[in-house]
């Protein structure tokens, strides 16, 4: 018996190599941005001058352009640098290194991407000029600019090695300007480094060079932005503190807060925090944004800041990213769309112009058209038919394997797309055998 059900679904959940790869992950910095494909391929496009593209040079591009081929994981960018985790839970980075944020043990910047730590990394952010990490022990490190105490070791001497924070159970990191935030296994908020405004969220404007406890408990997601900190709990209400000059927490004002208050009362899935502008996701993929707008990187068509959230986006929005004054979200069918700031080419969409679109920003990379539109057809004589819709003009191979622990692809055919992306596979399976099959582009 062919085991079409089978095939069928690993197909459908089949990953291609390529452009066409829809764009899981994005990170912005100041005046550049990243995003990683589902390949595990590392992109990167605007502002150059420090080298934080990581493509050997010092030239600024309106395009993306690729930078890591594959195994990237998690990504982060910093003003003026970036970083990156790889599969083998390696740690890298590239750019400024003026404060020791690479952790090379030097101020030397570097164009090209240089290996910080060799291994078990499991999540990384990055502040104005300092990088946070964490290790499979859930133990939190840190490095680089640490003159507010961001780096929570207790001093504020700058690091251009890693430091220890905390020995163990840390879940989840963000970085600010100045000021830094982590969560642990009991779903509690920790904080330290700088607090003018208020972003500590501690009932006060002193900083402090340790962490300190904000929540109890119940927090399952937190941003930090120059100088306000959002943080999402459990139950889907979102809630922030800080500086909030532009009406970026959202409460219809532009007053500071030095505690928490909500935002959202539920349904809040994902956020980010910008310079000084903040994004979130409701469930159902529904974008909202609110604070500065003065290059439109709130997307709504206009230049004016927005004190409350107003919703944009038509399509359904999977990750959001917000950078200096610019921002990108990707959406369901795996396109990356950017708005706001675009002086250096930091939306990537070729040119340098900014903009405020509503709905429709600056479209930087197309999601694959029909992605995993697969079909199957029985014909005569026990042959199989398969239809996948990739990308036209591409060539896709067919490879077939017996079992998937470990797999042993063998490759069958291989055929362009025609218009429109449409090809066909027709193969001849063993009644007496698994039938596992795939297909992926090839150069």
């Amino acid at each position: 018996m062919v085991k079409i059900g089978i095939m069928l679904w690993l197909l459908g959940l089949l990953v291609l190599e390529g452009e066409g790869q829809p764009v899981t992950k994005a990170a912005a910095g100041s005046y550049h941005s990243l995003f990683l494909k589902s390949d595990g391929s590392l992109w990167g496009m605007g502002y150059n001058a420090s080298g934080q593209l990581g493509d050997g040079t010092y030239n600024t591009t309106n395009r993306p352009e690729i930078i890591i081929t594959n195994g990237v994981i998690a990504l982060a960018s910093g003003e003026y640098f970036s970083l990156f985790l790889k599969s083998d839970g390696s740690l890298w980075g590239t750019g400024d290194n003026i404060y020791g944020q690479l952790g090379n043990n030097t101020g030397n910047f570097t164009d090209r991407p240089a290996q910080i730590v060799a291994s078990n990394v499991v999540a990384v952010a990055a502040g104005y000029y300092h990088t946070l990490f964490l290790r499979t022990n859930g133990s939190l490190w840190g490095l680089g600019y640490n003159f507010d105490g961001e780096l929570g070791d207790g001093t504020n001497l700058n690091s251009r090695t890693p430091v220890l924070i905390e020995g163990g159970n840390v879940t989840a990191i963000a970085a600010g300007a100045l000021h830094s935030l982590f969560l642990k296994s009991d779903g509690s908020l920790w904080a330290m480094g700088g607090n003018a405004n208020g972003q500590l969220g501690d009932g006060s404007t002193n900083g402090t060079y340790l962490p300190e406890l904000i929540e109890p408990g119940g927090v399952a997601a937190i941003a930090a932005g120059a100088m306000h900190s959002l943080f999402l709990k459990s139950d889907g209400s979102l809630w922030g503190m800080g500086f909030n000059r532009f009406g970026q927490l959202g409460d219809g004002s532009t007053n500071d807060v030095d505690m928490p208050e909500q935002m959202m009362a539920s349904n809040v899935t994902a956020i980010a925090a910008g310079w000084i502008h903040s994004m979130f996701v409701q469930r159902g993929g529904n974008l909202w944004v609110m604070g500065n707008n003065h290059y439109g990187q709130l997307g709504n068509g206009t230049y004016s800041d927005s004190h409350n959230p107003g919703q944009i986006a038509t399509k359904p929005v999977t990750a959001i990213v917000a950078g200096h004054y610019h921002s990108l979200f990707a959406t369901s069918d795996g396109g990356l769309w950017a708005m706001g700031d675009n002086y250096y080419g930091q939306l990537g969409g070729g040119k340098f112009n900014s903009t405020n679109q509503p709905n429709v920003p600056e479209l930087v990379m197309a999601g694959p058209s029909g992605y995993n539109q697969i079909s199957s057809q029985l014909l005569n004589g026990g042959l199989v038919q398969l239809a996948f819709v990739g990308i036209a003009g591409l060539n896709y191979a067919l490879d077939q394997t017996s079992t998937l622990s470990p797999p042993n692809w063998i490759g069958q055919a291989t055929n362009p797309a025609g218009v429109g992306g449409v090809l066909w596979f027709t193969n001849t399976p063993d009644p007496l055998d698994n039938n596992f099959w795939r297909i992926r582009s090839v150069p």
